[in-house]
């Protein structure tokens, strides 16, 4: 969902750093393909995904909830030369398309996919990251923060996507179960003092969040 005006959305795209060659490729064969093609970032929240990271020049990233995709591509291009990317994905299934347009990435020797239950694959990971981005399932979005946050060191970045959930955050009348778990885990954040906030209607809305 975009929470602007069609042509100020438009404006917004066409007055910002045109979308690289392999990432319009795969946002081509996303829509073309793959179901649900709205769960990709696209051009403007994935150029604004790359600036944070050129921003933060994160040593260690991970992200929970890969896709086909096109949000690590985007964070990867502001990683240290020795850095590394970890993107975690349930779904094998779009495995070899993620994996064929990481190898034609400049960076494709710093991402590492690995395929599995995040939930069993975080608590494994001996790395001290400068920038998570957690777009996977809504209902275990505050267990991820949880589970991350003790692990985080001062100063690191933490972006979660579709915090605004098409607007369905705002209704008490949508019970749905994601609905309930990401107004929760707003709620969450926002009364969080370990970290700094801010909620940014960009796109379907992310969550920036700095530890203390």
């Amino acid at each position: 969902m975009e929470f602007l005006p069609p042509e100020i959305d438009e404006y917004a795209r066409l007055h910002t750093e045109p979308e690289p060659e392999l990432l319009q490729q795969l946002n081509r064969e996303t829509h073309a393909k793959v179901l649900y093609p709205r769960m990709l970032s696209g051009h403007l929240q994935g150029r604004f995904l790359s600036m944070v990271s050129k921003m933060i020049r994160p040593r260690y990233v991970l992200e929970i909830g890969t896709y086909t995709g096109y949000s690590a591509l985007c964070l990867a291009e502001g990683l240290q030369p020795d850095g590394k990317l970890i993107t975690i994905d349930i779904n094998e299934e779009l495995e070899s398309m993620c994996r064929r347009y990481f190898s034609q990435s400049p960076y494709h020797q710093q991402i590492e996919l690995r395929i599995g239950d995040a939930k069993v694959i975080i608590p494994q990971l001996n790395y001290s990251f400068d920038l998570v981005f957690i777009d996977a399932d809504k209902e275990n979005y505050l267990y991820y923060y949880e589970l991350l946050l003790p692990k985080l060191p001062s100063g690191a970045f933490i972006l979660a996507d579709n915090v605004l959930w098409s607007g369905k955050v705002l209704d008490e009348q949508h019970k749905d179960k994601e609905t309930q778990n990401l107004r929760e885990f707003n709620t969450h954040i926002l009364n969080d003092t370990r970290v700094e906030k801010l909620l940014l209607p960009v796109r379907d809305g992310v969550m920036l969040m700095r530890v203390k």
